[in-house]
């Protein structure tokens, strides 16, 4: 099992040992989520009867059942994996760390806050500089929107983004100088049901 974490974590390009990318993993599932959580304990009495009216499952999760929440755990822990800390954002940047710290509070750059300080997800940086077009993009995404829930965003390709005849991701259209206010009017209705 080893040697076969080695080598996807190697294919992905994650400079992690298998044994502290699988504490990653815990730590995350940890975080999450309750390791048998019961849906209904989130609602009062009426919202749980309005919501097994209309055909939702809100028991508790039995064994055997296939995990729910093993993606979002694995994809936090890439996340937190790839992310820089405030002193590496700083030196990709040539900057003094209080500019980050500055910033994340302006919401010019996101992150969030772990048990280290400030981690910031790679996806907003190029190898030298900020994504072009992020501050307007960051603008405009809904502040209850978790950082994995805009990372998966700006990862996943748009039917709106269109380069060369393909769809494209937002990250891959602001890098290609795409105007950052489509980015932003796709990213405003994150969380908004469809």
């Amino acid at each position: 099992m080893t040697v076969a974490l080695e080598n996807v974590l190697a294919r992905a390009g994650l400079k992690v040992s298998p044994a502290e990318f699988l504490a990653l993993v815990e730590a995350a599932a940890r975080r999450l989520s309750p390791p048998n959580p019961d849906p209904s304990h989130y609602f009062a009495a009426e919202q749980r009867a309005a919501l097994t009216d209309v055909g939702l499952d809100l028991s508790p999760f039995r064994e055997g059942e296939h995990d729910y929440r093993a993606r979002s755990v694995v994809e936090h822990a890439v996340l937190a994996d790839s992310s820089l800390t405030v002193i590496e954002a700083a030196a990709r940047l040539g900057v003094d760390d209080s500019r980050i710290r500055h910033r994340l509070k302006e919401h010019r750059l996101t992150g969030w806050k772990d048990q280290g300080g400030w981690r910031l997800p790679a996806w907003q940086f190029t190898s030298t500089s900020v994504l072009p077009g992020l501050e307007v993009v960051l603008r405009a995404v809904p502040e209850d929107q978790p950082v994995l829930v805009v990372a998966a965003f700006m990862g996943t390709p748009q039917p709106d983004l269109v380069i060369n005849g393909k769809q494209a991701t937002p990250r891959q259209w602001l890098l290609a100088g795409g105007d950052p206010e489509q980015v932003a009017e796709l990213a405003v209705t994150l969380g908004t049901p469809v």
